[in-house]
């Protein structure tokens, strides 16, 4: 079995980025899976080309994206990725696109076909928080996700794949006052969990995980 990981390089003006640092340390074999790592750029096309590259190369069994969110508590699997480009800031290479359609020929949305109420469960098993999530922004991650579904449901049938958003690393928010963290230590094991959980469970579970608003 294999798992191609891949996490963002920094953007909007942080000297790091947790996705980055956290991909890189992730153990090479989990529970029988290769782990492939991939760093890719925060930029709106260039992102997807070299995630289909390494597919290409690799023939991966997962696709798991991982990316920084900002003011979020926990580590979040995403369940749905919409087809809109609507970025708040720039990317790396100062594209900025509104209203605009990722793919003109794809659905309006795409669901993560990772077990991701399972995920939710083993990371809290183990201590580390998580939840659903029902929005992966408008920005580079929803881009990336839903791109990476649409390959899916294009060209490669048999793979699972989703993203997962992670906190703050800690040297992020010395000067964001009452801002949420996680220790890149907790990251990490997260991460590993995550792909743990994929090798765990073909089917995902049968759990509440919705939201009221």
């Amino acid at each position: 079995m294999k798992v191609l990981m891949t996490g963002f390089d920094p953007f909007g003006g942080e000297p790091i980025n947790p996705a980055e640092e956290a991909v890189k340390r992730v153990s090479e074999e989990i529970n029988g899976a290769e782990v492939i790592k991939l760093i890719i750029p925060t930029v709106q096309d260039k992102s997807l080309e070299k995630i289909d590259e390494a597919i290409d190369l690799h023939k991966p069994d997962f696709v798991i994206c991982v990316g920084q969110a900002g003011g979020r508590f926990d580590i979040s699997p995403e369940k749905v990725a919409i087809n809109l480009n609507d970025f708040r800031i720039p990317d790396n290479e100062g594209n900025q696109p509104t209203d605009s359609s990722i793919k003109e020929d794809g659905e309006i949305a795409y669901f993560s076909n990772l077990p991701v109420k399972a995920i939710v469960k083993h990371l809290r098993d183990q201590e580390i928080p998580a939840s659903l999530s029902y929005t992966a922004g408008t920005f580079v991650c929803n881009h990336v996700m839903y791109g990476v579904m649409y390959m899916i449901d294009k060209k490669y049938p048999n793979i699972k794949g989703g993203f997962i958003h992670i906190p703050f690393a800690p040297s992020q928010v010395m000067e964001k006052k009452n801002t949420p963290y996680m220790s890149l230590d907790d990251i990490v094991k997260g991460l590993e969990l995550v792909v743990e959980a994929c090798t765990l469970y073909p089917e995902d579970i049968k759990v509440v995980g919705g939201e009221i608003l």
